[in-house]
Formats: C-alpha cells, structure tokens, sequence
C-alpha cells in the first residue's frame, strides 16, 4: 500500500477506532455505576475496587475521547477544524451528528472533573452533574450511530441495542428505587408531628 495514502488517512482511522473503544468504555462505566448504585449486585458491603474500577473506566472513556478528538483534527477527510469540535453544528461534515458528539464531550469532561473534585463540592452538586451520566450516555449513543461509518453494520446496531436495552432496565430499576425512597421518608410536617408526640 502506498505510504502517502497510508499517512493521509491513518489518522480517520484512528478517530474512527478510538471513538469506538470511547463508547465502549463509557456504557460499561455507565452500567458498572448503575450496578453499583442499584441492588443488583446486592445489599452486602462492596469493596473499593469495584468503586476504583467505575472511576477507572470513566477517566479511561475521557482519555479516548480526546484521542478521538486529536485524530479528527489530524484527518484530511471529515476536514473538522477546531471550531468544528468545540462549537455544536459549526461542522460542515454531519453537523447535527457531529454536534451529539460535541455536546457528550462536554459532560463527560464536567462529570469526570467533578468526580475527581469530589471531596470538595457539596453532594447535591456532585450528585447533579452526575446525573448528567444519562443524558451523557445516549448522546454519545446516537452520535456514534449517526456519525460513526463503522457503526452502520447490524453486528454493530445490535450490540448498541443490547447495550441500550440493559441501560433503560437498570435506570428503570434505578428510578424506581428513588421513587420508593421518597415515598417512605416522612415529610417535614409529619415529622414534627411525630417528634412533638413522641415528647
């Protein structure tokens, strides 16, 4: 094979590879924290490194994602200049595509710096950002289904739909556990109530 195309299009492939182990890494931190944060794993106490292994894949996702960003900026075919990365639709090559991809960069940048800031922000702020996982999470989905060239293959809808499947029944579990929790707490009143009985 020639070098010159060898060169000219290594770093397409490059973006192309490292977008996919990006969102490989991210469902799997995703899912690994939806695990952690259900009973599905059960109610006994979890060592650290399951923990570890959550924040590792998440760092692991960003450090991807910023290769994947680089190799763009290197390719010659997509022509993505750096306007085209930092600013939603300013790309010309699938600007709605491009522009899901834009707008998951930035929260999984704003969830991963305020996991790692943790210990000094409050735990409704964290908690918040963290959030944003699901929102992150299916933006980062349908950017790799609409933009990736690899991702138009059945092997690969498949996988992204069983991926997405577990997704949806963990969050379901998730959001019914929440649900639950806030229904059994007591509110306000029947609380001081029940302390000004109990004197």
């Amino acid at each position: 094979m020639n070098a010159a195309i060898v060169s000219g299009t290594l770093p397409w492939y490059i973006a192309r590879a490292a977008g996919l182990v990006s969102w490989a890494l991210l469902a799997a931190a995703t899912l690994w924290g939806l695990a952690l944060s259900t009973k599905v794993l059960g109610r006994r106490p979890r060592p650290n490194w399951l923990l570890d292994m959550h924040r590792w894949l998440g760092g692991t996702a960003l450090a991807f994602t910023g290769v994947h960003v680089l190799a763009l900026l290197a390719d010659q075919y997509t022509h993505l200049g750096l306007s085209a990365i930092l600013v939603p639709f300013a790309s010309s090559w699938h600007p709605v595509a491009v522009a899901w991809g834009v707008v998951a960069g930035y929260l999984l940048l704003a969830v991963e710096l305020t996991s790692l800031a943790r210990a000094r922000l409050s735990k409704r702020v964290w908690r918040r950002v963290h959030m944003a996982s699901f929102v992150l999470f299916v933006m980062a989905t349908i950017h790799g289904l609409t933009a990736g060239t690899d991702t138009k293959s059945a092997a690969a809808r498949l996988v992204a739909l069983a991926v997405s499947t577990v997704f949806v029944g963990l969050t379901g579990v998730r959001v019914a556990e929440a649900t639950r929790a806030r229904t059994a707490e007591p509110s306000p009143a029947t609380a001081r109530r029940e302390l000004l009985v109990n004197r």
